[in-house]
């Protein structure tokens, strides 16, 4: 019983918050619309797609999207719709286009810096500098020697 409970738990996805009435007749379509909203997030919730959101923006985003594709948009035609009435923020992964480079570039650039901080650092650690040995004296060997046998 106790295994048949952890499978059930392990197959259960999470409950979408499309509601009845905002689901097309046309399967094409709402399949389409579900295939988008995936890739658009919630303006209110953190890090959940409109189509998990309960809140009452990713309603309307919802409904805007369907509106879109039922007047014949494409999928980029509807994204760039949605995108352009709510900002760049509802998209999961932004465009690799403008200021956004940023986002892109930040995280590789951070890497090199810090491996080649890290690589400095060993390198400064790796090769101390010594001191030259001093050279004893000849009487300072000589009582060196003494002290030895002794």
């Amino acid at each position: 019983m106790r295994y048949l409970l952890i499978c059930l738990m392990l197959l259960a996805s999470p409950a979408l918050a499309v509601q009845p009435d905002e689901v097309l007749s046309d399967p094409a379509l709402e399949a389409r619309a579900r295939e988008i909203s995936k890739i658009l997030r919630c303006p209110v919730c953190a890090g959940e797609t409109i189509d998990e959101s309960n809140a009452p923006i990713s309603r309307d985003l919802r409904l805007y999207l369907r509106e879109r594709l039922v007047a014949g948009d494409s999928n980029d035609a509807a994204v760039d719709a949605v995108v352009d009435r709510f900002g760049e923020y509802v998209l999961f992964q932004p465009r690799a286009q403008g200021i956004n480079w940023l986002l892109y570039l930040a995280g590789p650039v951070m890497a090199l810096l810090g491996l080649l901080i890290g690589w400095q650092f060993i390198r400064s650690r790796a090769a101390p500098t010594e001191p030259a040995p001093e050279r004893l004296t000849e009487d300072e060997k000589a009582r060196l020697d003494r002290i030895m046998r002794d």
